[in-house]
């Protein structure tokens, strides 16, 4: 028998503790996403673009930090506002996914994904207020340091939406049970 078989989970051997397994979401067909167009899910495709423009922000915080022109704290302060404003997009979609998918609260990486994400955008918003009357002057310190703080929070974030997609099989074109495993 081998280590995978005597643990009775999935066939990815030596996974963390941290991190939810279980060999019955393994062999399931997974739980399509309730926000969807033809079963193609909405959340993931509205992701894309807040993590874009606020990873973005953070690259024009550092290059406006490097070389002083002001064009890029500019293009900072668009690039978060476009953030988040799909941001808000992405969250709503989400939501909706996390109230009416019991699978995804019943495990760690839904609430972690989730409260990621809402840090992230909160931090955002603040990150929008400080620069509001003065997106020049803003950026050192405070706008670099939140820039990094929401880039951070998304790659986490990030990585729990990926447990969510593929160990959970969530939001996945299958016709599992919501409810179980």
């Amino acid at each position: 028998m081998t280590e995978t078989q005597e643990r009775n989970t999935t066939p990815y051997p030596n996974i963390p503790a941290f991190l939810e397994s279980d060999s019955r979401e393994f062999r399931d067909t997974g739980i399509p996403s309730t926000v969807s167009v033809v079963g193609h899910p909405i959340h993931p495709i509205l992701v894309q673009f807040p993590i874009a423009f606020l990873v973005g922000a953070l690259l024009t915080d550092a290059v406006f930090w490097l070389v002083g022109d002001v064009f890029w704290a500019r293009a900072s302060f668009w690039l978060i506002v476009g953030g988040l404003v799909g941001g808000l997009a992405a969250a709503l979609t989400g939501l909706l996914d996390f109230l009416r998918i019991p699978r995804v609260r019943k495990r760690t990486a839904g609430w972690a994904h989730m409260f990621l994400n809402v840090a992230a955008l909160l931090l955002t918003v603040i990150n929008l207020a400080v620069r509001w009357n003065n997106p020049i002057s803003a950026v050192l310190p405070w706008g670099l340091v939140i820039s990094v703080l929401v880039a951070t929070l998304l790659g986490v974030s990030g990585w729990y939406g990926g447990e969510l997609v593929y160990r959970h099989k969530i939001s996945v074109i299958g016709n599992g049970n919501p409810n179980y495993p």
